[in-house]
């Protein structure tokens, strides 16, 4: 194991610890109870154990597919393809999905410009499509002809009208530009030693979202690594504590950390042994670290507002 700069926190293991991690992997060659599956990552394609998952066992599906764009993930490789290929594609594993699905659950899915028209033709033939969010994505090259692409989409659907938002569970901490005072009182703002801050109702806007890198204790060799608070607002919205989470393209296991952290339960499916284990990693990291990058005392932050304050997280 390469020996890394005292600041670089990326998660890593050694050849040793590889062994035993790769104990913690599962798989599927026939029909699964929930209790054979629940909280564990699954080292196969989605292809090959979807039909063995249980029916209606799914609170919160979250889906960050591969994006229309070419991208080789660790060996793996997707090609850009049409965006009617994609929506075919894209419906050869969202239909045999939405059997795993309770009648109250939401679904999450992830794309960006590229994708995202094949998104939401596919998932309004299941789902009710109820919002797009878009989130800044701050990392990136510059482009000289040519916006640079600094965002990403991801779209709220549910099963029905009945469903789980605990919109105040993901009120956004902001600091107040310009405080507004009725008779000397604040107003609609709190008055705190380390500044004014007022919390605003969540938008489909996210720009307090921070892409890992390599100081962030959750960073790891993933290209397109979702981040811990990202999948903590989504987890924190549509689900309550107890319920399972699950995530056909888990990638290094952002949601099953998340999930653990927030006390749901989880389901992930990653074909990429590699991501699986580190995914593991990461999950016995969260037995003694809860904490989620940007969200203290119960509450999500705005980027870069929190300054020096220091208060010990409730997770």
């Amino acid at each position: 194991m390469m020996q890394k700069a005292p600041r670089n926190k990326t998660v890593s293991f050694s050849d040793m610890e590889r062994e035993y991690l790769r104990t913690n992997l599962s798989k599927l060659d026939r029909q699964a109870n929930i209790e054979n599956i629940l909280n564990s990552m699954i080292n196969q394609n989605i292809f090959d154990v979807i039909d063995f998952l249980p029916s209606d066992f799914v609170n919160l599906l979250f889906i960050d597919p591969p994006y229309n764009i070419s991208k080789d993930f660790n060996g793996y490789s997707f090609k850009q393809i049409s965006v009617e290929q994609y929506a075919e594609w894209m419906d050869t594993w969202l239909s045999r999905m939405v059997r795993l699905l309770k009648p109250t659950a939401s679904i999450y899915v992830c794309g960006d410009w590229r994708s995202s028209a094949a998104i939401r033709s596919v998932c309004e033939k299941y789902f009710i499509v109820k919002n797009r969010i878009t989130f800044e994505r701050e990392k990136g090259r510059g482009a000289t002809k040519n916006w640079k692409n600094n965002s990403e989409d991801i779209w709220f659907c549910t099963v029905s009208n009945d469903y789980t938002f605990n919109v105040e569970q993901v009120k956004l901490k902001r600091k107040v530009i310009a405080p507004y005072r009725v008779d000397g009182i604040p107003k609609d703002w709190q008055e705190n030693d380390d500044g004014n801050f007022r919390l605003t109702y969540p938008s489909n806007i996210w720009t307090d979202i921070t892409i890992p890198f390599w100081s962030m204790p959750e960073n790891t060799p993933h290209p397109t690594q979702k981040p811990e608070k990202l999948l903590a607002k989504i987890i924190l919205a549509s689900s309550n504590e107890g319920d399972i989470v699950f995530d056909p393209f888990a990638g290094v296991g952002t949601t099953g950390v998340a999930a653990k952290k927030l006390s749901r339960n989880f389901v992930m499916v990653e074909m990429d042994e590699e991501y699986c284990l580190y995914a593991i990693k990461r999950l016995q990291i969260a037995d003694d670290d809860r904490s989620i990058q940007g969200y203290y005392d119960g509450v999500f932050w705005e980027r870069n507002t929190r300054g020096n304050v220091r208060r010990k997280s409730k997770l």
